[in-house]
């Protein structure tokens, strides 16, 4: 019921949106001499601040046309590579002709994306800053209520399933990267590979920021999710989608309730950021504005997840901590991560991260305790949050090139 009062809450701004835009449309015509008065501006810059906080946002492109390659400049083109019904494996190909050496083998590597309510693009940083130095695939998942409930369903199962067929696809000596979210199920994968002595266990793994054990330094989403029971969040947070979205009837984690809880987090914080908005577009500061829009054009385009899917993660990483126990399952089988012992090991914190806590990413060096030290970096960045593990000026400068030299340390050539 709720999520079909979210939609018949959009259709009904939809005409005050419209008029709204055309009261825009009038005041900015060149004949107008009120366009440049400061009552317009300030009505003007109210009507631009809610046509931003109203509208629905689709799913961002990643928009990256061209990299610098040792000061060359290089096109990139995207080609999806393989296909699933939750995720398409998408390859970032640079032109080899615009590469200083048209014979350099760059490693390869899977980045995984955050299934957990934003789109792959969210990534689009860390794929630009990984992009000169390495052969870039990423995970693209899928917004659950855009895939037909005819096609099945997914669940934690099924995503350490996706992980290991990509990584089979992309063939041996992949270097895998996990943000956040995917840290257990990118483990998982890789301790099955290794138990089968398959050829296309990864190289290296890096993980950043992720929930491998949330009992170590415990974050505000951390205690939420164990205050209730599992059943609660089936209750209460749970909904079929509806009609006439294509995945009619699949029952799903709304991305509108999961970006509620993003904002109610640090809702000042938000808070402050549109009155700055506000404030930005009577002054007419545009390159203010534009940096709000572009952070927040991606922040409030979020996805559905499968019930399935959510419901599993939640028991199993957050709630039962089954992973750093050794008790965790995939289709019956103990995942293992002792069996890894040739894929050399990477954790990433922020000193300052309030989803992830410090502890939590370096609980895989506990676990994966046949991987030889030679091969283990644990890296703490001071003075970053969350975002900033995986974008932004301190991953660029101090983050990414720890990353470089540790993936290109036990590269295969």
């Amino acid at each position: 019921m709720l999520y079909h009062v979210y939609e018949l809450n959009h259709a009904a701004i939809a005409p005050l949106r419209s008029f709204i835009e055309w009261q825009r449309l009038m005041f900015d015509q060149p004949w107008n001499p009120w366009t440049q008065s400061w009552p317009y501006k300030t009505a003007a810059a109210a009507w631009d601040v809610f046509e931003h906080l109203t509208r629905r946002y689709g799913k961002p492109a990643f928009g990256i046309e061209n990299i610098d390659v040792d000061g060359v400049c290089c096109a990139v083109t995207e080609e999806v590579v393989w296909r699933g019904p939750f995720c398409d494996l998408l390859h970032f190909t640079r032109d080899p002709a615009r590469l200083p050496d048209s014979h350099r083998r760059d490693p390869r590597v899977l980045l995984v994306a955050p299934m957990s309510g934003h789109y792959a693009t969210l990534l689009r940083g860390t794929v630009h800053a990984l992009l000169p130095d390495h052969d870039v695939y990423i995970t693209d998942w899928a917004d659950a209520r855009t895939v037909p409930l005819t096609l099945g369903g997914f669940d934690l199962d099924d995503y350490v399933d996706y992980v290991i067929d990509m990584l089979r696809h992309l063939g041996p000596d992949t270097h895998v990267i996990a943000v956040c979210q995917p840290g257990p199920a990118v483990l998982a994968a890789t301790s099955l590979l290794a138990a089968d002595e398959d050829v296309c266990t990864p190289a290296s793994m890096t993980i950043m920021g992720s929930p491998i054990d949330t009992r170590k330094s415990p974050t505000e989403p951390n205690r939420l999710a164990t205050t209730r029971p599992l059943d609660w969040f089936e209750r209460n947070v749970v909904m079929p989608v509806p009609f006439p979205h294509t995945g009619c009837m699949r029952r799903v984690y709304p991305g509108f309730l999961q970006l509620t809880g993003f904002m109610t987090m640090n809702l000042d914080r938000h808070m402050n950021a549109h009155q700055k908005l506000y404030q930005s577009l009577i002054r007419g500061d545009g390159d203010s504005v534009q940096a709000h829009r572009e952070f927040y054009d991606e922040y409030l385009a979020v996805m559905d997840l499968d019930a399935a899917y959510y419901l599993q993660t939640l028991r199993v990483v957050f709630q039962e901590h089954q992973l750093p126990r050794g008790e965790m399952c995939h289709r019956g089988r103990l995942v293992e991560p002792a069996a890894i012992t040739n894929t050399a090991l990477m954790t990433v914190e922020g000193e300052k991260d309030d989803i992830s806590g410090i502890g939590q990413t370096q609980a895989a060096h506990d676990l994966c305790v046949n991987v030889p030290p030679a091969m283990k970096v644990d890296y703490v960045q001071a003075g970053v949050g969350h975002y900033g593990v995986f974008n932004g000026s301190r991953f660029r400068t101090e983050i990414a090139p720890r990353m470089r030299d540790f993936i290109r340390t036990h590269d295969r050539p």
